[in-house]
């Protein structure tokens, strides 16, 4: 079966962090995904680590090794990579939920026809306190900018999930010398021309 969704995730020097996201996959009910891990030029011991995870052959992973760049230029190098129809961004020293990929799959086949550019989950900490604020209604279909610019909930972190298209038609910028860059520049960019459904179901730790 065609995997749907890519979990990328970009990471520099947190070879050790990547096993409980690691784990976290491992646990997931629906296993039609990918991981792709973009090394953006650790000096740690990251190759090692990812080249035993796919020795293992537990879950389908991909590993691609960058000069150091920053966060924003890992994203672009791995999403020019992506043939899935989504791309799920999960930073090094976080986890997902066990029913992320499956909840996900869910809301896909039900907006897979719609021009939409992607899915905001919500985000919650260990502990079960949900990261920011409640979408009003759930499934609220508007753009990021009305969402969570408007809607005053640009402090806290959300899920998304984005149409892997949409994510190459809007790469994020690079200037020489700088190595971070904000992922809402792309974020208020993209909802210039696309909306997104907001979605109160917690798939992110």
């Amino acid at each position: 079966m065609d995997k749907f969704i890519t979990v990328i995730t970009p990471t520099y020097n947190r070879a050790t962090n990547l096993r409980s996201l690691y784990r976290s996959l491992l646990s997931q009910t629906n296993n039609n995904f990918i991981w792709l891990i973009v090394d953006d030029g650790s000096t740690a011991d990251t190759t090692n680590v990812v080249s035993a995870y796919v020795a293992e052959k537990k879950i389908q992973i991909k590993y691609i090794k960058k000069e150091n760049g920053g966060k924003h230029t890992a994203l672009n190098l791995g999403i020019k990579a992506i043939n899935t129809p989504l791309t799920f961004i999960v930073d090094s020293d976080d986890e997902l939920t066990d029913d992320a990929i499956e909840v996900i799959r869910l809301y896909y086949e039900k907006y897979k026809e719609t021009d939409l550019c992607g899915f905001s989950f919500l985000r919650k900490f260990p502990d079960g306190k949900i990261n920011g604020n409640l979408f009003n209604p759930d499934e609220k279909i508007d753009t990021y900018i009305n969402c969570r610019v408007n809607g005053n909930d640009t402090n806290s972190d959300k899920a998304e999930v984005y149409f892997t298209s949409c994510l190459k038609e809007f790469p994020f910028p690079e200037f020489e010398g700088e190595r971070f860059l904000g992922e809402d520049v792309v974020w208020a960019r993209m909802s210039r021309k696309y909306q997104m459904v907001h979605i109160n179901r917690p798939i992110y730790i």
